[in-house]
């Protein structure tokens, strides 16, 4: 393309500080430098992790562009590149795979040494590509989506399938993937057992459907707003539940529910007593229990060891397990095979520069995912 190796100027949404809107800003974003991929955005989702920034719990440093969920084509590439080159089209992966760190090589591992989960803002080489109003603007978890172009190294891009609808797949980025691989990869449900999910969210929905691909016979979704149950009965639960219902512990309602047999459950709000609540629905003795929703910073979890002890296993996943590059393009593949269908997760699709109205919608509870469109 005519603009490799130039700086190009374009459109992003710059948060200055916590706790303020949005401000769509021109910004200068640099050519990629050794190893690094610049990306055209084609379209973005909304997360609930980007929303922990604004509202300042989860640590950043500003001013930042957030967004790690999305699709784009690659516009041109730094030296040594060789995984993609431009006009691929791509996922950034806020979760990189190196290849060489301890997790990328055990089979089992995804936790890529490179991951910046502490707020650090940079690339690999410590420095930011993104330029607005002369100050350096940061990056956020490898990616930087809400922004017409962005810079990422060549560990954090996966290339997927041309025929790739941007729209829909970008929720592979992040949402979907992160609950489908929970129940698949980290809970490797079984068919036939029952699986109970708490939190009916976007990612709640992604675990429903991971465990009715896993071949879960019954799957029971759980969340105090009735108005979820209709789209999780849509993909795949079949039954749902609000605690409010009982004044029972809900693990005594599961255990009664299901004769005492649940196999599998999943945490899906980020909350340490529905984390608890979760453990003790599992069965005492063979059950397994997956943390997938995000713990608030800063909290200890005070628990009776009796519930391990039993011989349940407690488990927690990031990016439900999977291995980025390696997964994130097979993912992609099985949607255009029609093995999952992401339209029932997508319910509002908005042009870039409502962005703001589309946390809104978040933050209200209107929304599952929002998708923004350049």
């Amino acid at each position: 393309m005519g603009t490799a190796g130039k700086v190009i100027k374009c459109k992003a949404a710059v948060l200055w500080e916590q706790k303020q809107p949005f401000s769509i800003e021109e910004i200068e974003v640099a050519p990629p430098k050794t190893k690094e991929v610049r990306i055209k955005i084609l379209a973005t989702g909304i997360c609930r992790t980007d929303d922990h920034v604004i509202k300042g719990t989860m640590v950043s440093k500003f001013p930042v562009i957030v967004g790690h969920e999305a699709t784009g084509i690659v516009e041109s590439i730094g030296e040594g590149v060789t995984t993609v080159q431009p006009g691929d089209k791509v996922i950034p992966l806020f979760l990189p795979q190196c290849r060489e760190c301890n997790a990328c090589r055990n089979p089992d591992g995804n936790l890529c040494i490179r991951s910046d989960i502490t707020g650090r803002g940079v690339l690999a080489d410590g420095t930011t590509r993104f330029t607005c109003k002369g100050k350096p603007v940061y990056h956020f978890m490898n990616t930087s989506t809400f922004t017409e172009y962005t810079v990422v190294d060549e560990s954090s891009v996966a290339k997927i399938d041309d025929a790739a609808p941007p729209e829909k797949v970008c929720l592979i980025g992040c949402g979907f993937s992160t609950g489908y691989g929970a129940a698949v990869k980290t809970g490797k449900v079984k068919p036939g057992s029952t699986c109970i999910v708490f939190g009916l969210g976007g990612v709640g929905l992604s675990v429903i459907m991971g465990c009715k691909s896993a071949g879960a016979s019954r799957i029971i979704g759980i969340d105090l707003n009735k108005d979820k149950f209709e789209k999780a009965m849509a993909v795949g639960a079949t039954e749902c539940i609000s605690p409010k219902d009982s004044t029972k512990p809900i693990s005594e309602v599961l255990s009664e529910m299901t004769g005492n047999n649940v196999g599998y459950t999943f945490e899906v709000i980020g909350r340490l007593e529905t984390m608890i609540d979760a453990l003790a629905s599992c069965h005492m003795n063979y059950g397994t229990s997956v943390v997938v929703g995000a713990p608030p910073s800063a909290k200890m979890l005070t628990y009776d060891p009796m519930l391990l002890f039993t011989g349940r296993t407690w488990k927690g996943c990031v990016f439900g397990g999977l291995k980025s590059r390696d997964d994130v393009p097979k993912l992609v593949t099985e949607f255009l095979a029609k093995k999952f269908d992401l339209d029932q997760l997508i319910t509002h699709v908005l042009p870039f520069k409502k962005i703001n109205e589309g946390f809104e919608l978040l933050n209200s509870g209107q929304s599952i995912r929002t998708v923004l469109t350049f």
